[in-house]
């Protein structure tokens, strides 16, 4: 598949004057459901990508290999711009940049990578940064690991909650030299942070963690945001329906608060069965 377009598109979200929200996706009829919605954009999170494989926490126990073919369904599942957090890119600089390009290959319109150190070293208790020399290693590779060159590559950083606002905007500025095209800021201490932190670079701005502060919309466009993320509710929602339906299989809930299923016409779009009826027509009779 030719995964440019998709791409392009996102790119022009960057450079746009809106802040879009994207819905988060983590299996191919989850992706469908934010495009036949109208949704712009879907976001895989390394968290849900951890529950979704391993059922597991988000520690780094999944492999990168594992994060790309879960990318793969989802992008081939139809034409939504993909998002991915690609968390520290599986390893050193050399890891990133094989990372970068398994994950192109991978369909995605645009990956993260952080500068946190991860996983969790040996002693540590709170989370730590790698230093910003290593961490702009890492961003360059990022850059040169892109085979197709409209992939939006996104430095992330969680120095505004871990080290402070002096060292957040050195990391930002430091970032935006290495070639990446936009910078994810994951939590900020308050409005007045946020503020000076969006006015360290000119590149576009990711957001995440900043339900506390919870600026407008048009001021977060004035700030350079193009993306914001708020948080996974399209996949916790889901479980909990699971949760929900398997304890009224069980007898284990009242039947009156089974929760609804999926109207059947729905489904049969979601699952594009038209598209299959007519290929059995054509080619099995």
């Amino acid at each position: 598949m030719n995964w440019t377009a998709r791409r392009r598109r996102f790119r022009q979200i960057l450079k746009g004057n809106d802040c879009i929200t994207p819905a988060t996706v983590f299996d191919p009829l989850s992706a469908r459901m934010v495009e036949d919605l109208g949704g712009q954009v879907g976001m895989l999170a390394g968290s849900v990508a951890a529950m979704s494989i391993l059922g597991a926490p988000d520690k780094m126990l999944i492999t990168s290999s594992e994060f790309a073919d879960m990318a793969l369904r989802i992008c081939r599942a139809g034409d939504l711009a993909v998002i991915a957090d690609a968390d520290h890119g599986y390893g050193n600089a050399i890891n990133v940049q094989r990372t970068i390009r398994e994950l192109d290959h991978s369909g995605l319109a645009a990956i993260t990578i952080e500068d946190t150190d991860l996983p969790q070293p040996f002693g540590s208790e709170a989370t730590q940064l790698l230093n910003i020399d290593e961490a702009v290693g890492k961003m360059r590779a990022a850059v040169s690991g892109r085979v197709d060159a409209d992939l939006v590559i996104l430095a992330r950083t969680s120095a505004a909650t871990i080290t402070g606002r002096d060292d957040c905007i050195a990391r930002i500025k430091a970032y935006e030299k290495t070639g990446v095209d936009g910078i994810t800021l994951i939590g900020a201490r308050s409005l007045e942070d946020l503020t000076a932190l969006c006015a360290a670079t000119d590149l576009p701005i990711m957001l995440g963690g900043i339900g506390s502060i919870a600026p407008k919309a048009d001021d977060l466009v004035k700030m350079g945001a193009r993306i914001c993320l708020r948080g996974h509710q399209p996949y916790l929602a889901s479980l909990a329906a699971t949760y929900s339906a398997i304890q009224q299989v069980l007898g284990q809930a009242n039947p009156d608060d089974a929760p609804p299923v999926i109207n059947s016409a729905i489904l049969r779009q979601l699952t594009r069965e038209d598209g299959y009826d007519e290929d059995a027509d054509q080619y099995l009779k």
